[in-house]
């Protein structure tokens, strides 16, 4: 009877592990079919000479090659300034407009992540033509602000400038990235416990000291995530760049995502941009484990 009763038991939970992998298979094989299988074949045409005219292997001349290329490394530096700062100051003001919001009543709070999210599900095309009049230098909203409150006396070209694209760029990404950082941390603040925050306040703890020891170690993990999705988008800027100023003025605003998409899909060297796309890869990867690893050594 007890054999029987364990037979029974082993049975039911494999039938429910083969129904568990079911409904995991679409999923599974749209995962395997179109990210590991390309990731794959990123990696073994990085190889190569991969172009229109040719399929030789080179080994890893494409990546000595990348290292070399000025171009590459003026992509890089924009890369990493763009992540260096928006990455921070992204979740920075999206954890300061949560804690003001959070608290409000159920209407207020809504209106306000909605308000901060629309970008998010807006148009890409749709906010770069709204940004390119606002940067416009000939009948731009900011140069018009600008100049009647006596911050400038001639209209300045802001995307066409090598010196003020990069943080052109740099506005737009923080206008789009603040939406889903906001609405994550305004739900996690609301689920912190509130009878320790009571507890603590009864003990004469400061706004600041409440935030620190209850609240911040509450929501590590809120910004841990918010930390790596953010430094991904970051990473992979490309459809503000495609759309607003080409990589351009003088490389200014090329990033590593730009210039994959430039070497493989218009000067059709699909060889070295997947040597690039596994070094942007990479890249990522690295900044991913670091950010793992502060937030593990923060939370004891």
């Amino acid at each position: 009877m007890q054999i029987s009763s364990k037979h029974s038991m082993r049975m039911a939970r494999r039938r429910e592990n083969i129904s568990g992998y079911l409904f995991m298979a679409p999923s599974l094989l749209f995962f395997i079919g179109f990210v590991i299988f390309p990731m794959g074949m990123c990696l073994v045409t990085s190889f190569f000479n991969y172009t229109m005219m040719d399929f030789s292997f080179i080994g890893l001349k494409n990546y000595s090659e990348m290292f070399a290329d000025s171009v590459f490394i003026k992509s890089l530096v924009n890369t990493i300034v763009i992540v260096v700062v928006s990455v921070p100051i992204t979740c920075v003001f999206s954890l300061w407009v949560a804690s003001l919001i959070y608290k409000m009543k159920d209407v207020y709070t809504s209106f306000f992540r909605c308000v901060f999210y629309l970008p998010v599900v807006t148009g890409s095309v749709a906010v770069t033509v709204v940004w390119k009049w606002i940067f416009n230098n000939y009948y731009g909203l900011l140069n018009y602000v600008a100049k009647n409150l006596g911050l400038i006396s001639t209209n300045v070209n802001w995307i066409g400038n090598s010196n003020t694209a990069l943080g052109c760029i740099i506005m737009i990404l923080l206008t789009t990235s603040v939406g889903q950082p906001i609405v994550l941390y305004t739900s996690a603040l609301s689920n912190v416990d509130k009878s320790l925050i009571e507890a603590a306040q009864v003990d004469g703890a400061t706004n600041l000291q409440t935030f620190w020891y209850i609240k911040w170690p509450q929501i590590m993990y809120t910004t841990l995530y918010i930390l790596i999705i953010t430094t991904i988008n970051s990473f992979q800027c490309f459809a503000l760049i495609q759309l607003l100023t080409s990589g351009g003025p003088n490389y200014s605003t090329s990033t590593i995502m730009y210039y994959i998409y430039y070497n493989a899909f218009k000067l059709s060297r699909y060889g070295y941009g997947s040597a690039m796309g596994i070094f942007l890869a990479a890249i990522i990867a690295i900044f991913s484990a670091l950010q793992f690893k502060v937030a593990k050594t923060d939370n004891g």
